[in-house]
């Protein structure tokens, strides 16, 4: 029987292409080069190897792969610094998020990156970065920057941020692992005031169901989203209407390149937005791992086979949530974020308001909280500036003077890391 999630999941790991931007880029001679073997007319020492790839957080779905690959690679038997290696892998379309496009001689014509490669990651069964797809995962290993700075040319993004090339790859090697800057395209703002970069964290893309905006900082539905990354970030042909980045004051660079009102002849991408949706929308949250009381007798139910009893400390945090700290005013059960306009302003939540004044409403989104668990690795909040979930609760206990001890304020954490 044939899942109804099944075909939509194949618009997200194959469907929603960005040949052009990708190719523009020439990455597809970094990746692969001109042909592996065609060792005059582009160099074999500059072809990706796979340890290369794997180092900068590309993933590989181990369950697209032969089973004499598998075993090969868990007796280490393949070479990870053999650049034809990786021409392998983008034949078997096992590269999680990237496709590539061959001619009938076996020569790579371009490359295609889709959803999946920022919001998927692998679970590392097999070996470090090759394991079974994880899908709406945030990708935290994942270095965009590093990625599109391995382009030998970046003429593209530097006519359209009207900078140097020198400038692009400074500030493609500040974003580091698990973080890009989808803003920098339309306002040209690089780093923070603070000097910091402006790049935010990946999020995941599961739990979506029943949340109304989308980002950080909501620019708008779900789809919206989509059909603003296809066109406007990964340069697909489609079409994309929203006149508020017509604002030049607020967005010179998107006003500049017309991003306000894209069309593309044919449009490649509007037709596939609708089943997109409909599997990001089915993709729910990962239970967390039972977390229990190690130091606590087992319960007949346990030793019969039941579940494991819920830890006190969950226990007591979630009535800290709800009650004591209020947490539940916002982050609303079970949504975990407020049902209508999940927007608030920097003031609000006692944070600057850089990343806020680079969105339409300027504000920040009521993040959704299940899933927690999955995407410790960054750091909280759209930046990362909190190393963990401690700090955002001492944080909020600060700025709202909530008066939680150390231990509400473990088990709070506690039960956040449950969701």
């Amino acid at each position: 029987m044939t899942r109804v999630s099944e075909k939509p999941r194949s618009l997200v790991s194959k469907v929603l292409l960005s040949v052009a931007f990708v190719s523009a880029f020439g990455l597809p001679f970094i990746i692969a080069g001109q042909r592996n073997g065609d060792r005059e007319s582009r160099g074999f020492d500059n072809v990706i190897s796979p340890l290369t790839a794997l180092a900068v957080g590309l993933k590989v779905d181990s369950e697209a792969l032969p089973a004499d690959l598998v075993e090969s690679i868990r007796r280490g038997r393949l070479d990870p610094a053999d650049p034809a290696n990786t021409l392998a892998l983008l034949r078997l379309n096992s590269v999680v998020g990237v496709t590539g496009f061959f001619n009938p001689q076996g020569m790579i014509q371009s490359i295609g990156i889709q959803c999946a490669l920022c919001h998927s990651t692998v679970d590392d069964s097999l070996a470090p970065g090759i394991g079974r797809r994880l899908d709406g995962w945030a990708n935290r290993d994942l270095n965009v920057g590093a990625i599109v700075a391995l382009a030998p040319d970046l003429s593209t993004v530097a006519n359209l941020l009207g900078i140097d090339d020198a400038t692009v790859r400074r500030v493609l090697g500040s974003w580091g692992p698990g973080k890009f800057d989808a803003e920098v395209f339309l306002d040209g703002k690089a780093f923070r005031d603070d000097g910091k970069s402006a790049a935010t964290l990946i999020p995941p893309a599961f739990g979506l169901a029943g949340v109304n905006l989308h980002t950080w900082t909501g620019w708008g539905s779900v789809t919206h989203w989509n059909a603003f990354v296809a066109n406007l970030e990964m340069h697909g042909k489609g079409t994309f209407y929203d006149p508020r980045l017509n604002d030049p004051a607020q967005f010179p660079v998107a006003t500049r390149a017309g991003f306000g009102n894209v069309r593309s002849e044919p449009d490649l991408i509007t037709a596939k937005l609708a089943a997109l949706h409909f599997y990001q929308l089915a993709i729910p949250s990962p239970a967390a791992p039972t977390r229990i009381d190690p130091s606590a007798p087992r319960s007949p139910r346990e030793i019969f086979g039941g579940p494991p009893a819920v830890s006190p400390a969950v226990e007591n945090g979630k009535l800290i949530f709800n009650e004591k700290a209020k947490c539940a005013t916002c982050h609303v059960p079970p949504l975990f974020t407020e049902p209508g306009w999940n927007m608030h302003t920097a003031a609000e939540i006692g944070i600057d308001d850089f990343q806020s004044n680079r969105a339409p409403d300027r504000r920040y989104r009521t993040a959704p909280l299940k899933g927690l668990w999955t995407h410790q690795k960054g750091g909280f909040y759209h930046d990362g500036r909190f190393a963990t979930l401690r700090d955002v609760v001492e944080h909020y206990n600060n700025f709202f003077r909530l008066g939680l001890d150390e231990q509400e304020k473990n088990n709070l954490v506690e039960y956040l890391l449950s969701l």
